[in-house]
């Protein structure tokens, strides 16, 4: 069951949609679920929880209500809890918060990026590591800096290796895929707007 913090007695009107994608981020994110993951767990096409998220797409209440039945969390809580802002500065190395799981490492510089446009991100790929064979893509732009290692990316028909000092930057509506290659971890300092995870 999904629990939420700070919630307060008076819910927000529902009519209002100014945070409506990045609230849904946020909850999503907080009860551990990739867009994907919900999207299947509800039976949506992967593309609504994105549009939706990126406030490209205004859901119906009860088109809002079935997706939110997959976190589960209910539409009065959903639009009466008020996450506290994430004020910090400065972050420590192992104040970043890992968001990924077995050979990738994505280590998010933020707790709560509620209302943030812009997601910076340490990624480290051990070594055969790969985003997947099936191409993501996703409403925003990355780019990102390599620091050590070499990383194969491909971005719709293009595709190259990139080693330390190269960098990429692209439109994330095009399909694209990581691939770690070569003996050493890959390692890059990465940024994302507005945030996908």
């Amino acid at each position: 069951m999904f629990t939420m913090m700070n919630t307060q007695n008076t819910p927000a009107d529902p009519s209002s949609e100014i945070d409506l994608g990045p609230r849904l981020r946020y909850v999503r994110e907080q009860a551990g679920l990739s867009q994907r993951a919900l999207a299947k767990q509800v039976g949506v096409p992967n593309s609504t929880i994105s549009l939706i998220e990126s406030g490209k797409m205004n859901p119906s209440v009860g088109a809002l209500k079935r997706v939110l039945d997959g976190i589960p969390i209910g539409l009065s809580e959903f639009f009466s809890f008020a996450p506290d802002p994430d004020r910090k500065v400065f972050f420590a190395a192992e104040e970043l918060k890992e968001i990924a799981k077995g050979k990738l490492s994505f280590r998010q510089v933020g707790e709560n990026l509620l209302g943030r446009s812009l997601q910076i991100l340490h990624e480290t790929y051990a070594p055969n590591a790969d985003t997947g064979a099936r191409m993501y893509e996703h409403d925003g732009e990355e780019g990102g800096v390599v620091i050590s290692g070499r990383i194969e990316i491909t971005v719709g028909a293009e595709r190259k290796i990139l080693g330390p000092g190269d960098a990429y930057l692209f439109d994330s509506r095009r399909p694209h895929r990581f691939r770690q290659v070569g003996p050493e971890p890959c390692v890059i300092v990465s940024a994302c707007t507005p945030p996908t995870f």
